[in-house]
């Protein structure tokens, strides 16, 4: 006589149900963030080349310079202090534009597209989450620059300083991850995203004045650095971590044709990070929606 017996699917582990109250939007980005996560997890080898690359900046830049007169490329500091700024900003920039590449892999393997037909409330959430997750990469990538660059050049940093220059490089990294994110919606595949990138990287380092001040450059180069959203960055990490007695309507770049204070340098960074996001986001919906 055969006995049957029942059988009970059960799950093989506790489902964690502590989110199920969260609103469905903060769930959607909760979930798309943890996939990235556990990616980066298994391929750890952009966040430490993240790091190790504007560290070599850094080391070397400073390095090759450090016996150049101190007034060759700038006044009464070093070279490596005035390389630290600029480092800090190409860092979070570099950083942020690889926003767009997990996005652009998943539309080429197919996932996108699983999550584009799945009951998710909004196509928003692809862009939060990109951008929150690469933010905090690279704001992470960027604070290590900082302490680096900081216990070489012995910087004296309070309270005000600090939470300045974390305001400053979260503007760069949200607007230019933005822009990524973007790009990876509208370029065809992942070999024009990366050639673009390679473009794009150097000339924007190039034409700012992470490795020379202003007064360094030829007449149509200064033009060109005083229209970069880097220099601004730049020049106001800089002038925060080398003046000490200072507010936020002393000038930072002063040109023939242009001059800007601290004040006018943040809400102008301010207005592009918004601008950009709004871009952006209106392109994911009239694609998608």
């Amino acid at each position: 006589m055969h006995i049957y017996r029942k059988s009970i699917l059960q799950p093989r582990k506790k489902i964690n149900t502590n989110y199920l109250f969260a609103p469905l939007f903060l769930q959607e980005i909760s979930s798309l963030v943890r996939r990235l996560i556990i990616q980066t997890q298994r391929r750890p080898s952009s966040l430490i080349s993240g790091i190790i690359q504007p560290l070599l900046w850094l080391i070397l830049f400073g390095a090759l310079f450090q016996n150049a007169p101190v007034g060759l490329f700038t006044l009464e500091i070093k070279y490596g202090q005035f390389l630290s700024s600029g480092i800090i900003i190409f860092t979070s920039f570099t950083g942020s534009l690889n926003a767009g590449l997990p996005l652009i892999f998943d539309r080429e393997f197919g996932f996108l597209n699983r999550i584009l037909v799945s009951p998710i409330i909004s196509k928003d959430t692809l862009l939060w989450s990109s951008s929150l997750f690469i933010t905090t990469i690279t704001m992470l990538q960027t604070f290590t620059i900082v302490l680096c660059s900081f216990s070489l050049f012995n910087y004296n940093l309070n309270n005000n300083r600090l939470y300045l220059l974390t305001f400053i490089t979260l503007l760069i990294t949200s607007s230019i991850s933005s822009i990524s994110i973007g790009l990876a919606f509208i370029l065809p595949g992942h070999i024009e995203f990366l050639a673009l990138m390679l473009i794009i990287n150097l000339p924007m380092l190039f034409s700012s004045t992470a490795l020379a001040p202003l007064s360094f450059m030829p007449y149509w180069l200064q033009i060109i650095a005083s229209l970069n959203p880097l220099t601004y960055g730049i020049e106001s990490i800089r002038f925060i971590s080398m003046v000490q007695n200072w507010d936020y309507t002393s000038t930072v770049i002063k040109t023939i044709w242009i001059k800007l204070t601290l004040i006018q340098i943040l809400f102008v960074l301010i207005i592009l990070t918004a601008i950009s996001f709004i871009s952006i986001k209106t392109i994911i919906s009239d694609k998608f929606e």
